[in-house]
């Protein structure tokens, strides 16, 4: 009679994993269509987004001095030339604006009716003839001005500047 073999634990070997049920990669030409399309639209959209992105560089800049000339309302020595500064900015950006050359000439009514038209939200009914006086009135007349009215001025100008309508 033999004696038994005793198996050791040195004798054992890991099993080798099975190959995966189906590839990863797309059996059908159409899958790889509908990637390459998604593609095609995700890189439109970029270009796109940058387009409107530096085509918006205006914008970005008048907001910029826009905040300038807000924080240089506290300063006593600089407010009325900020004041002042404030109609040259919304003349400059309406000028900046794609096909604004219509609104180099215009003023009084004209102007607000460009404002109004160009606004996505409904401006002050006298946010031209207030402008105006920032631009024209005396310094005592700009010193009385009432905080709240400053306030409506400035919120209703940024406004403007950070919505309004650009037809390309």
């Amino acid at each position: 009679m033999s004696t038994p073999v005793i198996p050791s634990i040195d004798q054992l070997r890991e099993l080798p994993l099975p190959p995966p049920p189906a590839s990863y990669w797309p059996q059908t030409w159409g899958w790889l269509l509908l990637a390459a399309a998604a593609l095609a639209l995700a890189c439109a959209w970029g270009l796109w987004r940058y387009l409107r992105w530096r085509r918006d560089r205006y914008r970005r800049e008048a907001l910029a001095l826009h905040d300038e000339l807000v924080q240089s309302l506290d300063d006593g020595g600089r407010r009325i030339a900020a004041l002042r500064e404030l109609p040259q900015l919304i003349k400059r950006v309406a000028l900046s604006m794609p096909a604004g050359e219509a609104a180099a000439r215009l003023g009084g009514d004209d102007w607000q009716a460009f404002l109004q038209r160009h606004s996505a939200t409904p401006l002050p009914e006298d946010f031209a003839k207030r402008l105006a006086l920032l631009a024209y009135a005396p310094e005592q007349q700009l010193r009385a001005l009432d905080a709240d009215e400053l306030h409506t001025l400035l919120s209703a100008s940024r406004r403007w500047i950070e919505a309004h309508h650009v037809a390309v």
